[in-house]
C-alpha cells in the first residue's frame, strides 16, 4: 500500500466506503461505473490512464468478508468483480503475471469453469485466465499424463463425472499442477470471495 495512503487513513479513519463504482472486468481491466452502469449492470468506462490503473493496482486488497476493494486514500472503493479477484495473463518473458502486474510465482491448482475458461489458484489468490491467453493456456491441459486434444478439451465438462481425479493436469512452469472442473459460484463459495460487495448494513 501506497504511504500516502496510509497517512491519509490515519488522519480520515471514518470516510465512509463506496460501493458499485468500480469494477475489474474479465480481461483485468478496471472500469468506472457511472450511475447509468449500475442501474443497467453494465461493465462501464475502461480506465486508460496508466498512472491511474498503477496506483489503483498497487492498493488493491480484500478485507476479512471476501470482499475485493481498491484504497483511494482515507475510502475503500469496493469492486465489482465480473469474473475472480485476479486475472492472469502470458508474458513472452517473464510467464504469467497478474492484472495488477505481478508474476505469479507458483501454483497450487487449476480449476476449468464455464465456457472452458481456466483459473489458477496459488496461495490466496485466484486469477482467472485472459482469454486472448487461453488457448495457449488450454495447450498446457494433460488427460492421463498426454496433451489434451481439442476434442477432449471440447467434452471434458459431459464427462467430468467419469474421469479420476488424477486424469486431469496443468503444465505450469513446467511442473504439472492438478486440475479439477467446478464453476464461478462454487469458487467463490469455497475460496469466499464476493462478487458483487455491498455495505453490510444495507443487508440488514
Amino acid at each position: 500500500m501506497d504511504k500516502q495512503v496510509q497517512l491519509a487513513m490515519a488522519k480520515w479513519p471514518n470516510v465512509p466506503h463506496c460501493y458499485g463504482w468500480l469494477g475489474l472486468d474479465a480481461r483485468g481491466g478496471w472500469r468506472m461505473r457511472d450511475e447509468r452502469s449500475q442501474e443497467l449492470n453494465l461493465l462501464g468506462s475502461k480506465i486508460t490512464n496508466v498512472a491511474l490503473r498503477d496506483f489503483i493496482n498497487r492498493n488493491y486488497q480484500a478485507d476479512n468478508k471476501g470482499r475485493y476493494f481498491f484504497q483511494n486514500g482515507p475510502q475503500r472503493v469496493y469492486v465489482e468483480l465480473q469474473s475472480t479477484p485476479y486475472i492472469v495473463h502470458s508474458d513472452p518473458e517473464l510467464g504469467w503475471v497478474l492484472h495488477t502486474g505481478v508474476k505469479l510465482e507458483t501454483c497450487d491448482a487449476v480449476w476449468m469453469i464455464e465456457e472452458g475458461n481456466l483459473v489458477l489458484q496459488s496461495g490466496a489468490v485466484l486469477a482467472k485466465i485472459d482469454d486472448r491467453d487461453l488457448s495457449e493456456a488450454l495447450s498446457c491441459v494433460y488427460l492421463n499424463n498426454r496433451k489434451a486434444s481439442d476434442e477432449q478439451l471440447l467434452n471434458l465438462s459431459q464427462n467430468a463425472q467419469s474421469l479420476h481425479p488424477d486424469s486431469l493436469s496443468f503444465l505450469f512452469e513446467k511442473r504439472k499442477t492438478r486440475l479439477a472442473l467446478t464453476n464461478l459460484a462454487d469458487l467463490a463459495k469455497q475460496y469466499a470471495f464476493v462478487t458483487h460487495p455491498v455495505s453490510y448494513n444495507a443487508m440488514v
